[in-house]
């Protein structure tokens, strides 16, 4: 059992004010596997504290000093990836393969990504030349509340801390309480690369303890969320008083839109894409839209995956996916998957329980309905777990109508070997990304959404910028 209960604020690791112990659970046996302490009031007000007199120091640093840190933090973790990955596995269920070889590398990815944005980057720009004399300068926003979810941890705790340490910013942490391990080992790896006292502080707690303290606290000037709309909505809420500036990324639901003509593969990636993680990304493809011609042909193809997709526990080796985070969201995913049968969707693999030979930890069968309709709740809501959602279409227009049918808006996906319409239906799809024909977004591309999902825009320049305020300036002497 790990005991994991101090707080890392001013430089230093500190015990909270006050006892408040959270249990970590195992996701792969439920067994407890680690003890970490709940923070208060008194413990959020000496972070904010510690933050708020690190600003002026950090925010007047040269621009160089920040890149040289951000390397050095880059050294410093990548020297720590196999603990980080033992971290993750444990605390959220990652197959130990796939923590290293994507979750901690989504960290190194992000890194490195915004140690090559800044090396261009301006903070003071000519508006251009129709008024030479006018400048937009970026300045740091102040102190940044920044609170991570539990199922890429190092994806967005490096989307937030690194492009806050650039933009000049200070700032506090609060990861998931459900998988705070890796958090807490990131923290030791920015005290080694050596971050100055205050400019980063890390303090455990649940939303409505030390989220809504982060989110109401008026010395905080921006909350930086990555999670749920409905956590989302709060935050907002809970901000709008003290006019702090919100940056959300929240949920989505994902439409893969696969044409007859799309290339051999295109199904099953789809399968295994929305499968990665256990289903547990909030970009996954989880609704796929078959042309009729092809549809018969792509249910089959998913119901083979699907069976051929190993469930097994995190600390194994090998290529499979892990079990889901906790036993609130096994009971969430149980309950949808009943819920598609009740509403009449075809289950054509998976289902109910847990896979043959595992009756301990959170796992769920890889899971395929086949006819779903609009309207079913498993095309509507996020389920967040392997549960997969076909249905057909005939024309192109009824294809973007139903993946627009959503108030999610984060990635859509398209498959065709047509590239005018790969094209229009990347202008027309209602989301913040759109990746084609199994090509990712290439480096220092953003992250983000648009309607239910957020309009954050985190990676490369654009993330950097979240944690500015930009300033128009006339009369500016000289060149």
């Amino acid at each position: 059992m790990l005991i994991k209960r101090d707080f890392y604020i001013n430089g230093q690791w500190v015990a909270p004010a006050a006892p408040h112990d959270c249990i970590v659970h195992d996701p792969s046996t439920e067994e407890p596997c680690a003890v970490i302490s709940l923070g208060g009031q008194a413990d959020t007000d000496a972070a904010v504290a510690a933050a708020r007199a690190a600003l002026p120091g950090w925010s007047a640093t040269s621009a160089p000093g920040r890149l040289e840190l951000a390397e050095r933090i880059l050294a410093a973790y990548t020297a720590r990836a196999d603990a980080m990955a033992a971290a993750i596995s444990l605390e959220m269920g990652a197959p130990i393969d796939m923590a290293r070889s994507d979750q901690v590398s989504a960290g190194t990815t992000h890194i490195t990504n915004f140690i090559t944005a800044f090396k261009a980057f301006e903070f003071i720009r000519p508006l251009g030349p129709q008024a030479p004399q006018t400048r937009i300068a970026f300045e740091p926003v102040g102190v940044a509340g920044l609170i991570t979810p539990w199922n890429w941890p190092m994806n967005q705790i490096a989307l937030k801390v690194i492009p806050a340490l650039l933009a000049g910013c200070t700032m506090v942490l609060k990861p998931s309480e459900i998988a705070p391990l890796s958090a807490l080992l990131f923290a030791e790896v920015l005290h080694e690369a050596g971050v100055p006292p205050g400019v980063f502080n890390l303090v455990n707690g649940d939303g409505p303890g030390v989220g809504t303290q982060l989110s109401t606290h008026p010395d905080v000037a921006m909350i930086s969320f990555t999670g749920s709309a409905r956590a989302g909505v709060a935050i907002t809420k809970a901000a709008a008083d003290s006019l702090k500036k919100v940056a959300l990324e929240l949920g989505g639901k994902g439409a893969n839109l696969i044409f007859a003509d799309a290339d051999a593969e295109a199904v099953k990636r789809g399968v295994r894409h929305c499968f990665n993680n256990s289903g547990q990304s909030c970009n996954a493809p989880t609704r796929m839209l078959v042309e009729r011609p092809a549809y018969a042909r792509a249910v089959e193809i998913a119901r083979e995956t699907a069976l051929a997709t190993r469930v097994a526990s995190a600390h194994e080796p090998g290529r499979h996916i892990g079990p889901v985070v906790s036993a609130a969201q096994y009971a969430k995913i149980q309950a949808l998957i009943e819920t598609g049968i009740a509403e009449g969707a075809r289950l054509v693999a998976g289902g109910p329980g847990r896979p043959d030979g595992l009756n301990r930890g959170w796992f769920v069968r890889p899971t395929v309905f086949a006819d779903v309709t609009p309207d079913m709740t498993i095309a509507r809501e996020e389920i967040f777990g392997p549960v997969l959602s076909i249905m057909a279409f005939d024309t192109e227009q009824e294809a973007l109508e139903i993946a627009n049918g959503t108030p999610y808006g984060l990635t859509n996906y398209v498959q065709t070997a047509d590239g005018p319409r790969r094209n229009r239906l990347a202008r027309h799809l209602r989301s913040g990304m759109v990746e084609m024909n199994g090509v990712s977004r290439g480096p220092g591309a953003f992250f983000g959404g648009v309607g239910a999902s957020g309009r954050a825009r985190e990676g490369g320049h654009w993330g950097i910028e979240e944690f500015l305020d930009s300033k128009a300036i006339s009369g500016w002497f000289g060149d």
